[in-house]
């Protein structure tokens, strides 16, 4: 199975792209062994467009009909890591060959990626930039992975 990060905007060098390059390396390494290919990341370059619309655009474009997509949202679903993991799971044994993983904007996600979403996922009810958004979300990839191998990262 394939995992990807679809996200407007780009992650430039700092803490947060050495955070962010650090969980996608472990993620990518334990995911050999879970059958997940290594971590695509889809940088969208916003500067072209303008508003939720255009980013809309690209961020469909790069959208595959096939790819089970679930959207970053503050009113999205709250889940705990290991039914995070059971959502990557069963993605994986229902025979979906992507999950994306859609981060929008500064201003959100407009309704069409919603509507083309099969979910909405939250990282809690505070909003977070999308670089931290990205960070949280690699760290959240990588405890999936190793709660899926039965190690003992997570210690919940």
């Amino acid at each position: 199975m394939h995992v990807k990060i679809v996200s407007v905007g780009r992650l430039k060098s700092g803490p947060e792209r050495t955070l962010f390059d650090d969980y996608r390396s472990r993620f990518d390494k334990l995911g050999k062994v879970l059958g997940i290919r290594p971590l695509e990341i889809i940088e969208l370059d916003d500067r072209k467009v303008s508003g939720k619309a255009g980013e809309a655009d690209l961020i469909l474009r790069a959208l595959s009909n096939d790819i089970y997509a679930i959207a970053l949202d503050e009113r999205g679903v709250q889940m705990c890591s290991p039914k995070f993991s059971q959502l990557m799971s069963q993605s994986r044994d229902d025979g979906h060959n992507a999950l994306a993983f859609v981060i929008g904007g500064a201003d959100g996600l407009h309704h069409s990626i919603s509507d083309r979403c099969q979910k909405s996922l939250s990282l809690g009810t505070m909003v977070w930039p999308r670089t931290l958004a990205r960070v949280m979300l690699s760290e959240q990839l990588y405890r999936a992975a190793t709660i899926l191998a039965g190690t003992p990262y997570h210690r919940a």
